[in-house]
């Protein structure tokens, strides 16, 4: 059961750094932060503390003790809080290093999750021949379903989680892309942007919708070339790592089991996601994790 994680926080957070509307009450100080960090290093917590803090507490409480955390190049915020070294630093009980995410010239942002995975795995080759998790730096992903994944017996897995649970506006749950299985429970494909016959088509006989949350168990040798080969999305131009599991799963049938989960999921995308997250902080974490 490698205790082996990916959090991916390289990303451009376009989305939080878009000028909007100001969600009513939202604090000025958050504000100002979300114009200029990373997601992941907001302070929604209690006492300002940054979102990451709370995904590494759960996945150190979920048995995970070597991390990395995908960055981007001039991201020195992460680096400030959770060791300067690139690799091996010691934070509250687990292991952090750092795969830097380049912007390739010519472009304005990276290239993508499946690029930010494989810039993971390129620099922890040690992890070749064993599994790992990987998941997004802006979600809050339950100590429950990082446990699940990391002691599945399975080649590979994935949280399916039910569409309806989120909490989400509707709007923001039919961006999710949805999840095709067999009758086993194994996944067959990744709908990204699904139509209304995509859901009807994958919705099973109870009414569930099953949606991905790009969070997945995976084995280092079998995904690392599907990683390099995935294609550029021909719209956003970027390689995506839903796109690269579902290229892997085509060629290897039943390599990924879909574990079904009905919960919430904090997500930090947009600035209309603070104060929500807030919130949630302020009630499930009322003390210092650490």
């Amino acid at each position: 059961m490698n205790p082996n994680l990916v959090i991916l926080a390289g990303g451009a957070s376009s989305r939080m750094k878009k000028v909007a509307p100001v969600p009513a009450g939202m604090d000025a100080g958050l504000l100002n932060e979300a114009g200029e960090k990373s997601k992941s290093m907001l302070g929604v917590g209690p006492f300002g503390r940054p979102f990451l803090d709370y995904l590494i507490y759960n996945a150190r409480e979920a048995g995970y003790s070597d991390l990395v955390i995908v960055i981007g190049k001039h991201d020195g915020g992460i680096r400030a809080r959770y060791g300067s070294a690139m690799r091996d630093n010691e934070f509250h009980g687990v292991r952090i290093s750092y795969a830097v995410q380049a912007v390739p010239g010519g472009r304005t942002k990276p290239l993508g999750t499946a690029d930010a995975l494989l810039c993971a795995l390129r620099v922890r080759t040690d992890w070749s021949g064993k599994k790992f998790t990987v998941c997004n730096g802006d979600n809050l992903y339950s100590q429950g379903v990082l446990k699940q994944l990391r002691e599945t017996g399975h080649p590979g897995a994935l949280i399916d989680y039910d569409r309806d649970a989120l909490r989400f506006a509707q709007s923001k749950i039919e961006q999710f892309a949805v999840l095709e299985k067999d009758g086993d429970g194994y996944l067959t494909g990744i709908i990204e942007k699904p139509s209304p016959g995509d859901i009807r088509r994958v919705r099973d006989a109870s009414g569930r919708v099953g949606v991905s949350m790009n969070i997945f168990r995976l084995s280092y040798d079998t995904v690392l070339g599907f990683l390099e080969e995935v294609p550029l999305h021909l719209v956003r131009q970027e390689k995506e790592l839903p796109a690269a599991v579902a290229l892997m799963v085509r060629r290897n049938p039943r390599s990924l089991i879909a574990i079904p989960v009905s919960e919430y999921v904090p997500d930090l995308t947009g600035r209309g996601d603070i104060g929500i997250v807030q919130e949630y902080m302020r009630v499930r974490y009322p003390a210092d994790p650490f």
